[in-house]
């Protein structure tokens, strides 16, 4: 025990020295650290302040993988290491303690234009998850989509970022390549038709400082009139009788965050006691016989993947019902040319704060999980501490919505543009059929 509070001291003096900028003296410290220590957190930061002091930009790097050796989920040390990969920029990174605030007024942002190379029309993606189609000449545009998974960004890294805190506020101004008009975007879209030549605008999100960038989209699988043949099956089938007509459904995207979560849970916990032969050891008492218990400390390994929260406030309380029937590994990686006359919402839940929900579901899962996981011992109580986000991907997904008129209020009907299954916010309760035709039947006729 002394021998590590030995070596924790070296740390001390060591981070002091640093602190101080007597790099020579500090380095002499760390490295005694490192040597004494047999303590993994300490070893870590020793090689983390290690990589503070040597300038170098080898021995940084091989300070900084030390330390990442000792705890991977070191997030002081995965930032630097992004910043030496070039996959951070150090003017990008922010302090934590005083974020800055967001822009106020209109923005300008950039925007692609999809136009048909045949006769000048507008381009619409077309529902088979594969091509643009001319709304003019009906000429299709393959679009090439790649098989390949949508890639997940490291979280560390965003999160050094004022990216990773913040949402979009403001609305922003595009310039329309078609007549040179300039318009608004409509709040929360990333995506919308020029309102005086009709072309569609998709927001070039790697230009815009104050978003992250979707890493992945889920094409519509089906155009609007099956959409209507799902909503018109779902009605007739939990038997509810509309007020009024009902609207024909409209199509958009809907921004998701998933995380993948690693590292573990740490718990202590209650065992009987056993002998050699595995029988439970008892003690005799003068009137009982009473077992032994043990107290364990250990901890149980994290590995979740592609833990969904959504990313939007408007819809959230259907979406979160919808969310669970989307086969997520369908999803490619993003190319704006799917949101071609797609309007798809901004997301106004930032990272961070997705991030926290996640991480609380994850470990309050695991913690329901751990007495089944871990018996015979019987937990006595858990920690969080070292679980934490390692990845992430923000993806947009193809819902049709409408409004059903019934009980005198419009009910939130979302389809799932994948494969048509509905979710809304009606009463799980079955209602009396009866006047079908007339108010869904318009929908099929359109």
């Amino acid at each position: 025990m002394m021998f590590g509070d030995y070596g924790r001291d070296l740390l001390k003096t060591g981070i002091i020295e640093a602190k101080a900028g007597h790099k020579e003296s500090a380095r002499r410290y760390l490295d005694r650290a490192v040597y004494m220590s047999r303590d993994h957190d300490v070893m870590a930061e020793a090689w983390y302040w290690m990589a503070l002091v040597v300038d170098d930009p080898q021995e940084k790097r091989t300070a900084i993988e030390n330390c990442l050796a000792h705890d991977l989920q070191h997030a002081r040390a995965r930032r630097m290491l992004a910043i030496l990969d070039g996959k951070l920029r150090e003017d990008e990174v922010i302090d934590p303690d005083h974020l800055p605030p967001a822009p106020e007024g209109l923005r300008a942002a950039d925007a692609d234009r999809f136009m048909c190379p045949k006769c000048g029309g507008r381009m619409s993606f077309a529902p088979d998850g594969q091509s643009l189609v001319c709304d003019y000449c009906t000429r299709h545009q393959a679009m090439g989509v790649t098989s390949k998974p949508a890639v997940e960004k490291d979280f560390v890294t965003a999160m050094a970022t004022a990216r990773g805190h913040g949402r979009p506020l403001n609305e922003q101004v595009f310039h329309c390549e078609g007549c040179g008009s300039e318009f608004i975007l409509p709040p929360k879209q990333i995506s919308a038709n020029c309102i005086y030549c009709g072309s569609p605008h998709v927001v070039d999100w790697e230009n815009t400082g104050d978003l992250l960038a979707p890493d992945g989209l889920m094409p519509h699988q089906f155009g609007q009139r099956q959409a209507a043949k799902y909503l018109f099956n779902w009605v007739e089938g939990n038997n509810i009788q509309p007020g009024k007509r009902v609207e024909m459904p409209r199509g958009l995207y809907l921004p998701l965050w998933t995380f993948d979560i690693g590292g573990e849970i740490e718990y202590t916990g209650e065992v009987y006691e056993n002998d050699e032969d595995g029988n439970v050891i008892t003690l005799m008492g003068s009137s009982n016989q009473r077992r032994v218990k043990k107290r364990v400390s250990d901890s149980y390994p994290v590995l979740v993947d592609d833990l969904p929260i959504p990313a939007s406030r408007k819809l959230s309380a259907v979406f979160l019902r919808l969310i669970p029937t989307f086969e997520l590994t369908a999803v490619k990686p993003y190319d704006p040319r799917f949101l071609a006359d797609w309007p798809a919402e901004v997301y106004d839940i930032p990272l961070a704060e997705a991030s926290l929900d996640a991480r609380g579901q994850a470990y309050a899962k695991l913690k329901e999980e751990l007495p089944y996981k871990l018996a015979p011992v019987r937990i006595v109580g858990s920690s969080s501490a070292r679980m934490a986000i390692e990845s992430f991907k923000l993806v947009l997904l193809p819902v049709w919505m409408t409004e059903l008129p019934f009980d005198g209020r419009a009910h939130l009907v979302l389809i799932n543009g994948q494969n048509g299954i509905v979710a809304s916010d009606l009463p799980d309760k079955k209602q009396k059929m009866g006047g079908l035709m007339e108010w869904l039947g318009g929908l099929l006729d359109e």
